[in-house]
């Protein structure tokens, strides 16, 4: 058994790639403190939710069981008592159902190390809104910089957890993996990184920094994000020989022919005589104004009415569409869906879904499972859904990472050839 711990664990793009591997896993905790993201996790990872266990909580009740957490509606700010209160019944056993079937310990400010199950790996793919090159635009400046008071200095409540496994004796997971982005390596922030580099290797692992395009592991998306695997091996050979190791397999070394990329065909929905699929496609289509025809002619043209471009490649999924840049976007010429906009959509939640290879199976229990508390609203509204995706991660790019691991695991650190 390959136990797992995903800090900022988004929809769980880690846990999707073991499952598709194959892999005798378990996820023995998340750390997440987003609703939507939590809620998301638990359905897509763990089915439908059964709330009748809470049927005989009051609305008091479940405000006082949540208000022990530290949750956020947007992954940015805390939500507040007030938010918290106006919630319905139904959204609130929704979290906190989601809370305990997943041992979600939500805020990693707040979690110690003796919270936390012993596990084979950790992930943590912390925020990157201030390292990335959108942040400078949004006065977002200090990176990584412990001492910048922002969301991506999260990353140093890692460097505080495995100090406490170290001062506890408690046994450090065998394996780390980070996700970010590529800005991350850039001058401005390369020395912030390289003295969390050297922590790690002060406390015995080897780390392997890969940059890598989703598009070289089969994705028609321009997605380059930077991976760090850390490995703890037990002695100094063992350590030469998972160097050794990331020498002869560098993943940033597979170049996938652009032939070999999967057509946007299979990614994109384009037949609207299903009415889910098209009624998907109208919810995607703004309003024309102004600054959409600037949209309209700045991005790509992934599709034209039921016909893929599969000569292009879908730019970085990002958390929002509605905007420039984008995605890409799909034209209408014979084919229009809606009178509000003749000219073109955008991507719709479950296209962007795909592209970051999760399988549509999972987006159907999602939005089967997708708890409607009034007569407009839902748990995960569009934007909310685009967003979630958006924060992902690539899943083909981690099954690369994760076959990596296994590969280290049997060969090198245990020297067996049982699978994990």
């Amino acid at each position: 058994m390959f136990k797992v711990i995903e800090t900022f664990s988004g929809i769980g793009s880690q846990a999707q790639a073991l499952k598709n591997l194959g892999l005798d896993f378990s996820v023995e905790a998340i750390v997440e403190w987003e609703i939507g993201a939590l809620f998301a996790y638990d359905v897509i990872h763990n089915g439908p939710q059964d709330l009748k266990p809470f049927r005989h909580h009051t609305k008091e009740s479940l405000i006082s069981a949540l208000s022990k957490y530290n949750l956020s509606n947007d992954g940015k700010e805390a939500l507040s008592s007030r938010a918290l209160n106006s919630m319905s019944m139904l959204q609130l056993k929704s979290i906190l159902a989601a809370i305990e079937r997943t041992n979600n310990k939500v805020d990693i400010t707040n979690v110690k190390a003796s919270d936390l199950p012993d596990s084979d790996l950790l992930t943590y793919s912390f925020p990157c809104q201030d390292l990335s090159v959108s942040g400078h635009w949004h006065k977002n400046e200090g990176g990584i910089n412990r001492d910048a008071n922002n969301r991506s200095t999260l990353l140093w409540q890692i460097e505080r957890l495995l100090i406490e496994y170290d001062k506890s004796n408690k046994e450090l997971p065998k394996f780390l993996l980070m996700e970010n982005v590529s800005n991350i390596l850039s001058d401005k922030h390369i020395d912030n990184f390289n003295e969390w580099c050297a922590f790690l290797e002060n406390l015995g692992y080897v780390n392997q920094i890969y940059t890598l395009d989703a598009r070289n592991f089969g994705i028609p998306q321009t997605r380059i994000r930077t991976y760090m695997i850390s490995v703890l091996p037990e002695d100094e050979k063992m350590a030469n020989d998972v160097k050794a190791y990331f020498e002869t397999n560098n993943l940033e070394k597979v170049i996938r022919p652009i032939d070999e990329i999967e057509d946007l065909s299979k990614y994109l929905r384009l037949n609207y005589n299903d009415k889910i699929y098209r009624q998907e496609a109208i919810d995607s289509t703004p309003t024309l104004t102004p600054s959409r025809e600037k949209i309209l002619k700045l991005n790509p043209a992934l599709a034209e009415d039921n016909i893929p471009n599969n000569e292009k490649f879908a730019r970085t999924i990002t958390t929002k569409q509605d905007r420039h840049p984008n995605s890409g976007i799909i034209l209408y010429n014979k084919e229009v869906l809606t009178p509000v906009n003749n000219k073109y959509r955008n991507l719709t939640p479950r296209e962007c879904f795909l592209l970051m290879g999760f399988d549509e199976l999972s987006f159907d229990i999602l939005m089967e499972n997708n708890i409607k508390f009034s007569n407009e609203r839902r748990m995960l509204p569009n934007a909310k859904l685009i967003r979630l995706a958006g924060n992902s991660i690539v899943v083909p790019v981690l099954e690369a990472i994760f076959k990596q691991m296994i590969d280290i695991k049997q060969s090198i650190l245990t020297k067996s050839s049982l699978a994990i």
